[in-house]
Parts: C-alpha cells; sequence; structure tokens
C-alpha cells in the first residue's frame, strides 16, 4: 500500500505538534529552522491556521502559538471519553482521601497521556496537565498499564520508544524492567521511586474494563517529602480501591 498521505496536511501537523512544545511560541524563521521547511512555506500554513483559528499570532513580538480552536477540539475528545466521564467522581473523592494530586491516564501510540486531574490543596505539588504525554517505563501509571500487557506488545513499545534515563533512579534495563512488571502483577500497583522527575513520587493503580483489559490508570502523585516510602502501602491501598470502583463503573466483575 503507498503513501496516500497529503505533504502540506502534513506540514500543518508538524506545524501544530512543534507549537504545542513551545509555550512561548515560534517566529516563522525559528519554525523553518526546526521544521527543515522555507520560510514561505511556513508563513503560507500559518495563514491557513490562523484563519480556522487553530494558531494564533502574538502581535508584539511576531510569534505563533496554539489558537483556542486546538484547546476546543481537544476538550471535545475528552469529553467523549466515557472513562473519564465515570471516573470523575472517585478522583475527586481520592484526592480527599490523600490531599495528593490524582491523575487518569490512557495509552496513545506508546505513551502514557494524562486524561484527567484532580489538584491537591497543598501549596506545594507536581507539575502536570491535562494532554502531557510521558513514557511508560519510567512513570508508575505507564507501567501499571504495560505490566498487565502481553510480553510481545510490551517489547514493541520499548523498541520503539527506547529506555530514556530521566533520573538516576530510572530503570534502563529491559530485564530490570521484566522484573519490576513482575513485582507490580504481584502487588496490584506501581510505583514510580523519582524516576520520571527528581524529587516527585507516585503510586498508580490499573483500571480495567468490562472484558478485564487494562486499559488505564490513576495515580496519587506528589513531592516525595511527602509522598514518603512509609505512606506507599497507604496510598497503593486507596488508590486500588479506587481503580477498583472506576473498574466496575465500566463494567468489570473481577478484582483488581
Amino acid at each position: 500500500m503507498g503513501d496516500n498521505r497529503v505533504q502540506a496536511l502534513d506540514r500543518a501537523i508538524d506545524i501544530l505538534e512543534e507549537l504545542s512544545r513551545q509555550p512561548d511560541g515560534l517566529g516563522v524563521t525559528g519554525l523553518g529552522s526546526v521544521l527543515g521547511l522555507h520560510k514561505s512555506t511556513v508563513h503560507r500554513l500559518l495563514n491557513t491556521l490562523m484563519h480556522r483559528g487553530y494558531v494564533e499570532k502574538n502581535i508584539s513580538n511576531d510569534k505563533y502559538r496554539l489558537g483556542l480552536k486546538v484547546i476546543e477540539l481537544g476538550q471535545s475528545r475528552l469529553e467523549n471519553i466515557e472513562i473519564r466521564k465515570e471516573a470523575r467522581p472517585f478522583l475527586k473523592n481520592l484526592m480527599k482521601l490523600t490531599n495528593e494530586t490524582v491523575h487518569l491516564s490512557m495509552m496513545d501510540n506508546g505513551e502514557i497521556v494524562y486524561i484527567d486531574k484532580v489538584e491537591s490543596l497543598n501549596t506545594v505539588r507536581m507539575c502536570s496537565r491535562v494532554g502531557l504525554r510521558a513514557p511508560v517505563h519510567c512513570t508508575a501509571m505507564g507501567k501499571a498499564v504495560v505490566a498487565f500487557w502481553p510480553d510481545e506488545k510490551v517489547r514493541k513499545i520499548i523498541k520503539e520508544k527506547g529506555l530514556v534515563r530521566k533520573t538516576n533512579n530510572t530503570i534502563t534495563d529491559y530485564e530490570k524492567l521484566l522484573v519490576e512488571f513482575d513485582l507490580i502483577r504481584k502487588n496490584g500497583y506501581a510505583v514510580d521511586n523519582e524516576e520520571n522527575d527528581p524529587g516527585i513520587r507516585c503510586v498508580a493503580a490499573p483500571v480495567r474494563n468490562y472484558s478485564g483489559e487494562v486499559i488505564a490508570s490513576i495515580s496519587v502523585s506528589g513531592p516525595s517529602s511527602r509522598i514518603t516510602k512509609e505512606r506507599i502501602d497507604e496510598l497503593a491501598s486507596k488508590a486500588m480501591d479506587t481503580a477498583l470502583n472506576i473498574s466496575r463503573q465500566l463494567g468489570y466483575r473481577g478484582n483488581i
């Protein structure tokens, strides 16, 4: 089967994805340099995206950023994810029980994606946002999902994404990761022990659909000064109870 992609559309998507990584925006020259495109091409594409509301221009510095239309589409997609609607009350309750930030995530294209968040009331909190993507091998939420997936499927993800070292605690050896997965399946929860961000510790549990397949995960996250190793058992128990309740809402009738 041949490549039927439309080049102009491909380039426009490249621009949107690059702007999503640039909170301060980029100018025409900067975008052209990063994407390897001529300035005239970038300018034409930006004008079209601006006309449709997907890109905005900051007239004070001539830099471009994502427009509100992107947020509108993303929000529409999130609102149509059934699990997000079903999980929301349980996420709020888990935050109240732990007074720590709670996330709901799903897998997409070999990465974990935050699809909902209930912020802790603590003044010191972890930095995260809905829509954020993160690797599976160094996040509790990622490990809590793929630990229950077929080995062949996991190997494919690791082959494509690699085992990038994010901190001194990141597991970068696949055999050691498999040992970690065995422990997760045994315990029913996963831990990110400052493996993705220094000073941040997370505890996550898997969420299953009606057939028992692990399709998502929830996590309790915060500074390691509060999410101490001594609190892990307590937080894991609350996270697993919450994950099971969400799974029940999705039709699951087994045990986590």
